[in-house]
C-alpha cells in the first residue's frame, strides 16, 4: 500500500507537537489496540466550518475516531464532544463510541460527521482550557444562525456584540458596519444591527477570550442554551418536545420549558416500541404519577433520545465510566447499550491532576490576529511566547483602526503564567473577573483556586467620571438577561480564573486571567539603584505604609461618592432621603482624605529628597501630620455615627424595592466594585483602627527625646478615644453586615437577619450519612446550626439542608465509635448530625465555638423560632462531594465580589467573626515585585490586602484590580536556599502545586506583609485572635 498524502492538521497548524492530543480514555489507561486492516476516510466537519478528513482503520470502534478528533485539535476536554451524522433514515444520532464505525455508517465517503457539542455543563467556569470555551462559543453562535437558541432581540444583540469584539476587536462604526453586512448571525439581522453596535461600544479592551467567556456567561442562562428538541406527544396526544440536559429531562410546549425531571427524582428510564418511559421516586408532594408516558415518531426515535438520556445522566451524574454487564448465556433481553467515556467528574479530574500538556490555538473568524483556523504558531519553535490566545499579531495592514486602537494601549499580552483557572470570579484561562472566587466547581479538598477579579487592564485617570461602560456586568440591559448575582463570589470577582502560576496543573473555579505586561519586569540592578536613594529609616516605612494605604482608602471612599453615586442618579429608584443620608456623610469623608493623601505625599517627597529641597527645616517625620490631621478628623465624627443609619436604611430600601435591590446587585458586578457594596461602607471605621495601630507602632519605635515622640503619642491618644466610642457599634454593624452577606449565599432561609442573632463562625465539614462522608457548609450562630451543600440555581448559593437549634444541644467526640477522623456527633432534641473536621485544628476550632453557642443559648430564653420555610431531609438530598465537581459556581460566573463561604467550601477552611474582625485591622497596601517559580524577572505590581484575599493592580491609579488571590488555605514561609532566590525581603506563598514569591522593598515592609498576610492563610483560633498583638516567629 503507497504512502498515503500528508495533509496539514488542525495540530500541526496549532504549531503543537503530535502527541500532544489527550486521550479520552481513563487517566493513566492506553488506547485500545487499533484494529488492523484497511484504512477509511472520513470526513468530519469541524465547529469552525472546516472540514477535515481522517483515515481510521475500517474495523476500528467510534472511540478511534474522536480520539483522533480530539488529538488533531489537542483538546483537552474532548469529552465534552461528541460526532454526530445522518444514519439511513435521515435522523441525526450520535456516533457510538463501542461499536465498529462501518456498522453505524454504511457510506462513508459520502457521509459528513459533524464534530459539535454534545454535553453543556450547568456552568462554563467548569470548562478548564480557553480552547474549549472557544469551541463553545462556535457552537452557541451555530446555534444562533441556525435559530435553535432562541431568545429575545436584546440578548441575540448582546451576544452578536460579543461575538464581534472577538473577530474585529473594538468598536468602529464602519468596521462594524461591514463586518455585519458580510457575516448572518441571526436570521432577520438586520432590525438588530443598531443594537448590537450599540453593545458593542460597550466591550472596549475585551480580549477574544473575555468575549468568549461573557457569551457563554449569558448564553448559559437562556432556557434554550444547548437544548435538542425531540417531537414527542402526551397521553392525551398533545404535541410536545422533549429534551436532556445536565439536570434532567426536561419538557417543552414550542420553546417554552413547561416542565422538568431532575435526575434525582427520575428512578428509571425506559422505552417499548415508541412509546418513552419515565418512571419516578415516590413523592408524597408531587402530582406525578408514578410512571410517565410519552409517544415518539418511531421506535428509532425514540431509542435515540433514551440514548442521550442514558448519556447525559451518566455523564453529569456518574462518578466513573460505568461498567459493562456481563453477557447472558442464553439470551439477551433489552438493549446493551451504555456510556463510553470518561464522566464530567473524571475529567475535571484529570485536569486538575495536570495531565495535560497545555498548546496555543488560532481563532479562524477572528482578524485580531493572522488566522487560517483552529492554529496556533508552533510552541517549541517560540517557548517565551505566552501560551494563551490573546497577544494580538497583525499583518501588513499596520494603518488600520484596530492597530491603531492597539497602538492606544489595547495590546494586551496574557502569558501562562499569569492565566489562571474563574472556581469566579476566577477557571484556567477563564475571563471571569471576579470572580471572582471562583466561577466555577470543584468540589473536592484537593481543589486548587485562585481567583481574579479582571482579566482586562483599563486604566482610568482620577479626573474620569466613572463609566460602566467597558464592563459587561456594567451594561444597563444586564437585568433583562435575569443575570442572578447571588452566587458570591467571588471568587470571583470572582472573579471566576487563569492561573497564575506558570507551572500551575490544576485548574479551578477560582481563577481568572492576570494581565502581564513585560513592561512591568524589572531587573535587579535597576532595582538595587532605586532602593539605595531612599531612607531607611523605619519611620520612613511607617509613614510610607500611611501614604499607600490611604491611596487604597481614598479609592474605596470614591466607589460611594463617585461610581455608587453616578450609577444611582442615572435611575430614580433610591429615595431622596436615603440618598441624602448616604452621600452627604460619605462626601465630606472623601473631601478630607483627599487633601490628607496629598499633605503626606508631600511629606514622603520632603523626606526622600524628591522636591523643594531648598526648604529648610526637619521633614523627616510624620507624627506632626497625622495630629493635625486626627485632630481636624474629630469634626467628622458626627459622619462615621450615621455610618449604622446608611447601612440599615440602605438594607431596608433593598428589601423593599425590587428597582433599588436590582440596581444594587447590578452595582456589585461592576469591576471597580471589588468588594461586596456593604463593605464599602464599613471601610471609614476600619481605617480608624489602621491610624491607630500604625501610630502604635510608630511610638514603640520612637525613643522618648525623638522630636516626633510628642505629636505621634498625642496623635495616638486622639484616635484610641475615636476608636474607643465607635468601637462598640463597629462591631454591630460588621455582624449587621455579615448577616446580610450570609443572606445572598444563603437558599431556604426565611429570616436570617433578625435581631439578637449573631454569626459565629462558617466552615467546610464533612457530614456521616447513608451515602458517606459528604461535603457540607456549615454556618453557626448564637441560636442555630444551619448546614448546606452547594445548590444547583444559577446564583450558585448554598442550598440549606436542615438546621439544628442550639436550645439543648449537645456535642462530643466519637473518632472511636464511628472510625472517622477528627469526629464529632451533634445531639439536638429532634435531630443528631455525625461530622468530620479535616484537621485536628479544625476540629478544636468548632468543639470550642458550638460549645461556646450552646452555652449562649441556653442562656437565652429559649429554643428560636424555624429558620426555614421547610427543611428538606438530608437523607433524600443526592448532593455529595463528588457531585459538586459537576455544579456551577456563582462565584467566578456572576463577577461578585469574592465570597468567604466560596472560599472556605473549596479549600475546605472554616472562618469565625473573631477571625474577620481580625482581618479589618490587617489590611495593607503598596508595591510589591512579584516571581513565579520559573520565570527568572521579577514583575512590579501594586498590591492590596484586604479580606482574607490579595488584590493585584498595575498601579495604585487602576479603578479595579487585575486579579484577585484568596489567601485561605495557603502556607506563608521564606524560600529556602535550593530554591535560587538570592534576594532579600522576599517570602513565599503555595498552595499545592502553585508557588508565588513576593519581594519587599525594607525589612520592615517585609515584616508587615508577613505579618498581615499570616492573618489570613489559615482561620485563628478564637482565644489566639483575642490575645494576638505581637508578631510570630517565622
Amino acid at each position: 500500500m503507497g504512502e498515503t498524502e500528508q495533509r496539514p492538521t488542525a495540530g500541526s497548524r496549532l504549531g503543537a507537537q503530535e502527541n500532544a492530543g489527550i486521550s479520552t480514555l481513563e487517566h493513566g489507561q492506553k488506547l485500545p489496540m487499533t484494529p488492523p486492516g484497511k484504512l477509511i476516510s472520513i470526513k468530519i466537519q469541524m465547529l469552525d466550518d472546516t472540514q477535515e478528513v481522517f483515515d481510521v482503520p475500517q474495523r476500528a470502534p467510534g472511540k478511534v475516531l474522536l480520539e483522533a478528533v480530539c488529538n488533531h485539535l489537542n483538546l483537552v476536554e474532548g469529552d465534552y464532544f461528541g460526532l454526530e451524522f445522518p444514519d439511513h433514515k435521515k435522523i441525526m444520532v450520535w456516533l457510538d463510541l463501542l461499536k465498529p464505525i462501518m456498522k453505524q455508517i454504511r457510506r462513508p465517503k459520502h457521509v459528513v460527521l459533524k464534530f459539535v457539542v454534545k454535553f453543556f455543563p450547568p456552568d462554563h467556569a467548569q470548562l478548564q482550557e480557553e480552547l474549549t470555551r472557544y469551541l463553545f462559543a462556535l457552537q452557541v453562535k451555530q446555534d444562533l444562525a441556525q435559530g435553535r437558541l432562541t431568545c429575545n432581540d436584546t440578548s441575540a444583540a448582546l451576544l452578536i456584540s460579543h461575538i464581534v469584539q472577538s473577530e474585529i476587536g473594538d468598536f468602529d462604526e464602519t468596521i462594524d458596519r461591514e463586518h455585519l453586512a458580510k457575516n448572518k448571525y441571526i436570521p432577520q439581522q438586520e432590525t438588530l444591527e443598531d443594537k448590537i453596535m450599540e453593545f458593542h461600544r460597550n466591550h472596549i479592551g475585551q480580549t477574544p477570550a473575555e468575549s468568549d467567556f461573557q457569551l457563554l456567561e449569558i448564553a448559559r442562562r437562556l432556557e434554550m442554551y444547548g437544548i435538542r428538541l425531540h417531537p414527542a406527544k402526551d397521553r392525551e396526544g398533545t404535541k410536545i418536545n422533549l429534551a436532556v440536559a445536565n439536570t434532567g429531562i426536561l419538557v417543552f410546549q414550542g420553546h417554552t420549558k413547561i416542565n422538568a425531571f431532575n435526575w434525582s427524582k427520575v428512578r428509571k428510564l425506559s422505552f417499548k416500541r415508541k412509546r418513552f418511559l419515565i418512571k419516578l421516586r415516590p413523592d408524597v408532594n408531587s402530582s406525578f404519577q408514578d410512571t410517565l408516558e410519552f409517544l415518539m415518531a418511531s421506535r428509532d426515535f425514540c431509542k435515540s433520545f433514551w440514548k442521550i438520556c442514558v448519556e447525559h445522566h451518566a455523564f453529569f451524574r456518574l462518578f466513573e465510566e460505568p461498567k459493562p454487564k456481563p453477557k447472558p448465556v442464553l439470551f439477551t433481553r433489552g438493549s446493551s447499550f451504555r456510556f463510553s467515556g470518561r464522566t464530567q467528574k473524571q475529567v475535571l479530574d484529570y485536569v486538575r491532576e495536570g495531565g495535560h500538556k497545555k498548546v496555543q490555538f488560532e481563532r479562524k473568524h477572528s482578524k485580531i490576529r493572522s488566522i487560517g483556523s483552529l492554529t496556533a504558531q508552533p510552541s517549541e519553535q517560540h517557548p517565551e511566547v505566552p501560551k494563551q490566545s490573546c497577544s494580538f499579531t497583525f499583518g501588513d495592514d499596520t494603518d488600520s483602526p484596530v492597530v491603531q486602537s492597539c497602538r492606544q494601549g489595547k495590546e494586551l499580552k496574557l502569558s501562562a503564567e499569569d492565566v489562571g483557572q474563574r472556581r469566579s470570579p476566577s477557571l484556567k484561562k477563564s475571563p471571569k473577573e471576579g470572580g471572582k472566587l471562583d466561577g466555577v466547581v470543584m468540589a473536592t479538598q484537593e481543589e486548587e483556586e485562585e481567583v481574579v477579579k479582571d482579566g482586562t487592564q483599563q486604566n482610568r485617570s482620577q479626573s474620569q467620571q466613572p463609566s460602566t461602560a467597558g464592563s459587561l456586568t456594567g451594561s444597563p440591559h444586564l437585568s433583562e438577561l435575569s443575570i442572578n448575582s447571588q452566587g458570591a463570589p467571588v471568587v470571583a470577582n470572582m472573579s471566576l480564573s487563569p492561573n497564575l502560576s506558570p507551572d500551575a496543573k490544576q485548574s479551578s473555579p477560582l481563577v481568572s486571567p492576570l494581565l502581564h505586561d513585560p513592561s512591568c519586569i524589572r531587573t535587579d540592578d535597576e532595582e538595587e539603584v532605586r532602593r539605595k536613594r531612599f531612607p531607611t529609616d523605619k519611620a520612613y516605612f511607617i509613614a510610607k505604609e500611611v501614604a499607600t494605604t490611604e491611596r487604597t482608602y481614598l479609592k474605596d471612599l470614591e466607589v460611594i461618592t463617585s461610581w455608587f453615586q453616578s450609577t444611582v442618579s442615572k435611575d430614580d429608584c433610591m429615595p431622596d432621603a436615603l440618598k441624602n443620608l448616604l452621600f452627604s456623610n460619605f462626601e465630606p469623608l472623601h473631601k478630607f482624605h483627599t487633601s490628607f493623601v496629598k499633605e503626606i505625599e508631600q511629606r514622603l517627597a520632603l523626606w526622600e529628597g524628591r522636591s523643594n529641597a531648598h526648604i529648610k527645616g526637619d521633614y523627616q517625620r510624620i507624627g506632626d501630620v497625622m495630629l493635625k490631621n486626627i485632630q481636624s478628623m474629630k469634626q467628622l465624627t458626627v459622619h462615621l455615627r450615621k455610618h449604622s443609619d446608611v447601612l440599615m436604611e440602605l438594607e431596608n430600601g433593598i428589601k423593599n424595592s425590587r428597582k433599588l435591590e436590582t440596581l444594587c446587585r447590578d452595582f456589585e458586578l461592576q469591576k471597580v466594585c471589588y468588594l461586596p457594596l456593604n463593605t464599602f461602607l464599613l471601610r471609614p471605621l476600619h481605617r480608624l483602627m489602621h491610624y491607630k495601630q500604625i501610630l502604635e507602632r510608630l511610638c514603640k519605635h520612637y525613643p522618648p527625646n525623638h522630636v516626633d515622640f510628642r505629636d505621634s503619642r498625642a496623635a495616638l491618644a486622639e484616635i484610641s478615644e475615636m476608636v474607643a466610642q465607635l468601637h462598640g457599634s463597629m462591631i454591630k454593624m460588621e455582624n449587621f453586615q455579615k448577616l446580610n452577606e450570609l443572606k445572598k449565599d444563603l437558599l431556604g432561609i426565611d429570616n436570617l437577619v433578625i435581631p439578637g442573632r449573631e454569626f459565629i463562625r462558617l466552615g467546610s465539614l464533612s457530614k456521616l450519612s447513608g451515602k458517606g462522608l459528604q461535603q457540607r457548609m456549615f454556618f453557626l450562630f448564637n441560636d442555630v446550626l444551619l448546614y448546606t451543600g452547594r445548590g444547583l440555581t444559577a446564583s450558585n448559593q448554598f442550598k440549606v439542608h436542615g438546621q439544628l437549634p442550639l436550645y439543648g444541644m449537645t456535642i462530643e467526640e466519637s473518632e472511636e465509635e464511628w472510625g472517622v477522623p477528627h469526629c464529632l456527633t451533634l445531639r439536638g432534641h429532634h435531630q443528631s448530625i455525625i461530622v468530620a473536621a479535616s484537621t485536628r485544628a479544625e476540629m478544636d476550632k468548632w468543639t470550642e465555638d458550638i460549645q461556646m453557642a450552646i452555652d449562649l443559648a441556653e442562656k437565652s430564653s429559649g429554643p428560636t423560632p424555624e429558620l426555614l420555610a421547610s427543611s428538606p431531609p438530608d437523607n433524600k438530598d443526592p448532593l455529595t462531594v463528588s457531585d459538586c465537581s459537576s455544579l456551577p459556581a456563582g462565584l467566578i460566573s456572576d463577577q461578585r465580589p469574592v465570597s468567604i463561604s466560596y472560599v472556605c467550601w473549596y479549600r475546605m477552611q472554616s472562618l469565625s467573626f473573631y477571625d474577620i474582625l481580625q482581618s479589618n485591622e490587617n489590611q495593607l497596601s503598596g508595591n510589591l515585585l512579584r516571581k513565579f517559580k520559573n520565570s527568572n524577572g521579577w514583575q512590579k505590581l501594586w498590591v492590596v490586602f484586604t479580606n482574607f484575599c490579595m488584590f493585584f493592580y498595575k498601579s495604585h491609579q487602576d479603578n479595579h484590580p487585575l486579579a484577585s488571590l484568596p489567601l485561605l488555605g495557603y502556607s506563608l514561609t521564606i524560600p529556602s536556599e535550593s530554591e535560587n532566590i538570592h534576594k532579600d525581603y522576599v517570602f513565599k506563598l503555595h498552595f499545592k502545586s502553585h508557588v508565588y514569591y513576593f519581594r519587599a522593598e525594607s525589612e520592615y515592609t517585609f515584616e508587615r506583609w508577613m505579618e498581615v498576610i499570616r492573618s489570613a492563610t489559615s482561620s485563628a483560633s478564637r482565644a489566639h485572635v483575642l490575645s494576638h498583638k505581637e508578631s510570630h516567629v517565622y
